[in-house]
């Protein structure tokens, strides 16, 4: 199924495909680390991706400005430039191994959008403006919305003290090496506000598979769940002979582990039979290797957690019920949980005023288009917590994200890109 209704194709504003394969080319070609692709948080994959939108917003006549955290803008004049702008972006980091298509097709949508409206030379009522956000996958530093949070002065100082997965320096030594302001970023200091941003919309592929199954090119988000989250969980037991210890005399960590995923997923499928939105995943599950063996009862098993709902009501209760199933399985096997540090994110509804819209552009330029929650985080949350009207658009994609095989169509994103053209040229 196509993106645009034929009748309607003189109507729309021309998007060049050309221009978008062209700039997910170059991302390949520095990015690429098989089995997939690669740019790490404040290093050189994601320095070089900013490097690349910079270059290509410069190109089509924006300004650049970026703030003390690395985080970039590049904005399209408006008839008025008194007005609030219009904003449009998302990421380019991505996680180990991932795809080329997570978060970097919003900001090459964005461009491309802008990049459409110098070319049908439509000039809008307000400026618009691209945003490239640093750090968005939380894989790199344990917390959410990185550069978003800093842009609006929002990033608690210990933050910065966080060590990188990969490299174990802080997110302060990593913004300092690239010749970024960390000090500022620890004081508070913010480039963007609230009150100049008339709305935001980020494009983003859709991490699921639905889009792909209903044949449908876009589909526009009411709500970002939130999340709570354990990094560094663990169960201590006792370690034992596996053949000499009898069931009643044994303090086994794996098992008082099943117990506890068993629970979850009993109580998963209790809000799901009540309609309650949920997930809940165990990423990361492992015995100590320097201590396990084929013959010995676990005496430790580490673990994370990861719980997330579009309902605050929804987290607490898990959250509650996770507390109840630990004390528990504690009592009846002998064991301790360590879930360590909790974080995690707020969940944020979309501005129905701007689903409605670009609704309404949709309608107009026949395209099929659907309303759906995002199950994943993403920086739209942060806008929309600080009040400004915010939505996503999803983009079908074929193989799931953050994966090497994430796909996306071409003429998806164009799509995309078509109605964020009209919905910035028409307001």
């Amino acid at each position: 199924m196509s993106g645009i209704g034929a009748a309607t194709a003189a109507d729309a504003i021309a998007i060049a495909p050309d221009f978008c394969a062209e700039l997910f080319a170059q991302l390949l070609s520095f990015s690429r680390d098989e089995p997939g692709v690669t740019r790490v948080a404040y290093g050189e994959g994601e320095e070089r991706a900013h490097a690349l939108m910079r270059a290509t917003g410069l190109s089509l006549g924006l300004r650049s400005e970026t703030d003390a955290a690395g985080n970039l803008f590049l904005t399209l004049p408006g008839r008025d430039p008194a007005l609030p702008v219009w904003m449009v972006g998302s990421h380019v980091d991505t996680v180990p191994h991932g795809g080329n298509f997570d978060g970097a097709a919003g900001v090459i949508g964005a461009l491309t959008a802008v990049q459409a409206l110098r070319r049908s030379g439509r000039v809008p009522a307000r400026p618009v403006t691209v945003a490239v956000f640093r750090a968005e996958e939380s894989v790199w530093f344990p917390a959410s919305y990185v550069g978003s949070r800093a842009a609006f002065g929002l990033l608690p100082p210990e933050t910065l003290d966080l060590p990188r997965a990969d490299s174990g320096r802080s997110l302060r030594e990593h913004m300092a090496a690239l010749g970024l302001r960390p000090e500022a970023v620890a004081r508070g200091e913010a480039l963007l506000d609230p009150k100049r941003i008339h709305g935001f919309v980020e494009m983003h592929i859709e991490q699921g598979p639905t889009l792909e199954a209903a044949e449908i090119p876009v589909a526009f988000v009411t709500a970002i769940s939130g999340s709570f989250r354990y990094r560094k969980a663990a169960c201590f037991g006792r370690y034992g002979h596996s053949g000499a210890v009898a069931r009643s005399e044994r303090n086994d960590a794996v098992f008082a582990l099943a117990d506890l995923i068993a629970g979850l997923d009993a109580l998963w499928g209790r809000l799901e039979r009540e309609g309650l939105p949920a997930t809940i995943t165990l990423g990361e599950v492992a015995t100590d290797p320097a201590q396990h063996a084929f013959a010995k009862i676990p005496g430790e098993v580490r673990f994370c957690l990861d719980v997330r709902s579009t309902e605050p009501a929804v987290l607490a209760r898990i959250e509650a019920a996770l507390a109840d199933l630990v004390a528990g399985i504690e009592a009846a096997r002998g064991v301790r949980f360590a879930l360590g540090e909790q974080t995690g994110s707020t969940p944020a509804r979309m501005s129905p005023a701007l689903i409605e819209a670009l609704s309404g552009h949709a309608r107009r330029l026949e395209m099929p288009f659907r309303t759906m929650a995002s199950g994943a985080g993403h920086d739209t949350a942060t806008l929309a917590g600080q009040g400004v009207p915010s939505t996503m658009i999803f983009i079908r994609n074929q193989n799931g994200s953050h994966n090497p095989h994430e796909a996306m169509r071409i003429e998806d994103l164009c799509a995309a890109a078509t109605l964020v053209a009209h919905l910035v040229a028409s307001e």
